[in-house]
């Protein structure tokens, strides 16, 4: 098509014969309108009279002959283009009627590119075989069945709301129309699609197939394409299985191996001075420390987690009111020698420590230690089998979602939230086995 295409080229010359009785009247025999399949290359380069004409005839199906009208064939106009209608040309009606927009972009994989330079030249006539040729029964049959038997799903019904209103919400960015008659026809297209996947209902996959319906320029296509997804995600398959629950009973177990297997706190080393609890340390020998006799030091264990100032005791259980301490809150006491020294001296001790926090108990009894592994493994085989029932579903959803006209990574929008199901639950199976280590 081009700007100087005449309607002859498309629709057929006039009849010579008949205008000579008066009558205006083209012969039509193997041209547009007695056609079954169209190809239309650079449409909208042509004229208006042309495009104008399409307009009934794919809307129609019908074609103005001189006083007659014709009923056209015509199953499907496929059209190409290397740009979009421009605005104020009074082609949006026709636009419209174009159901199927795809954006054809170069051959990205390089497996693809080689093929396409070891194909053979396209040859203009092709024979199929004639098993695979429709029969015009077939084809009668197949939209009637469509139009009476296959039925749009409440979750295909949702999708197309929650994108409707999202494109109504978005239409001064987006700029973004859809009538009435192209959600009807896109509504027939996905369950064509349901049709032939072998189903009488729609279901999320078939919707995907609208991101190719409803956008009109290069854009704002990838943003209807997102409308989409998230609609088709928003009525996605989601995970059933009750993940609070398990998570509790996982975490009481965790917390039980913890409280009887394993040091909550630091465990230290004290000695016992007149009903109180006191660490000893030892302090570097210095002669002015009472002749250098004072070694170590008695710190109330009571003072650790404070930050109060103190004085220590002796070995004997007085007060060294000379001596000041203070706990850093890190578990080391800074020990300050102010009346001793000419200068003020600070020294850093450390109470031992028996056991760390998070260190196992020892002489733990095992009957305890095995009854505590048990309730892990009986956990984990809950998880496993709750896993793998999760596993089925997702499957079984991929399996439901599969579509001749939807690749698979698009299909699996539809299932997301199965499948993370899926992989929530393999992280917890994987922490039980934590759980299990850490009773042995």
């Amino acid at each position: 098509m081009n700007r100087f295409s005449t309607p002859e080229e498309v629709f057929g010359p006039v009849s010579i014969k008949e205008l000579k009785e008066d009558r205006y009247v083209r012969k039509t025999e193997g041209y547009l309108p007695t056609a079954e399949f169209a190809f239309l290359d650079e449409i909208w380069k042509s004229s208006p009279a042309i495009l104008n004409t399409l307009l009934t005839l794919i809307n129609e199906r019908r074609f103005r002959n001189g006083d007659q009208i014709e009923s056209a064939p015509l199953k499907a106009l496929i059209a190409a283009s290397n740009e979009t209608p421009g605005d104020n040309q009074g082609l949006d009606a026709l636009y419209d009627r174009f159901i199927v927009r795809l954006l054809v972009p170069p051959i990205t994989r390089s497996d693809h590119f080689n093929s396409l330079l070891d194909s053979p030249p396209t040859e203009a006539h092709v024979d199929v075989p004639k098993e695979l040729i429709i029969k015009k029964d077939e084809w009668e049959s197949w939209r009637r069945t469509i139009q009476s038997s296959v039925r749009l799903s409440p979750e295909t019904s949702t999708i197309i709301h929650l994108v409707r209103n999202a494109l109504q919400a978005q239409h001064d960015t987006l700029k973004v129309y859809v009538s009435d008659r192209r959600w009807q026809r896109a509504a027939m297209l996905l369950k064509a699609a349901a049709f032939f996947n072998g189903r009488n209902e729609t279901n999320q996959s078939d919707a995907l197939l609208l991101e190719h319906c409803l956008w009109t320029n290069a854009e704002n296509r990838q943003a209807v394409a997102e409308i989409v997804a998230n609609a088709v995600r928003q009525s996605g398959f989601a995970g059933q299985a009750d993940l609070a629950a398990l998570d509790r009973a996982k975490d009481a177990v965790e917390k039980e191996i913890h409280q009887e297997l394993y040091h909550s706190e630091d465990l230290y080393a004290t000695v016992e001075h007149a009903g109180e609890e006191y660490f000893r340390v030892e302090i570097p020998p210095h002669n002015s420390l009472r002749n250098g006799l004072l070694r170590a030091l008695l710190i109330p264990s009571k003072k650790l987690k404070t930050s109060e100032t103190f004085s220590p005791l002796s070995v004997n259980g007085s007060v060294l009111n000379e001596i000041t301490c203070k706990f850093d809150r890190q578990g080391a006491c800074e020990v300050t020698l102010d009346a001793l020294y000419t200068t003020r001296k600070v020294i850093k001790v450390a109470p031992i420590v028996l056991f760390h926090k998070g260190t196992k108990k020892t002489g733990v009894n095992d009957r305890l230690v095995q009854a505590l592994t048990l309730q892990v493994l009986e956990l984990k085989t809950e998880l496993e089998k709750v896993r793998d029932q999760a596993l089925s579903r997702a499957e079984a959803y991929r399996l439901a979602m599969a579509s001749t006209f939807v690749p698979e990574e698009k299909t699996t929008l539809t299932f997301e939230g199965a499948q993370e199901e899926v992989e929530r639950l393999n992280l917890r199976v994987l922490d039980c086995e934590r759980l299990t280590s850490l009773c042995r």
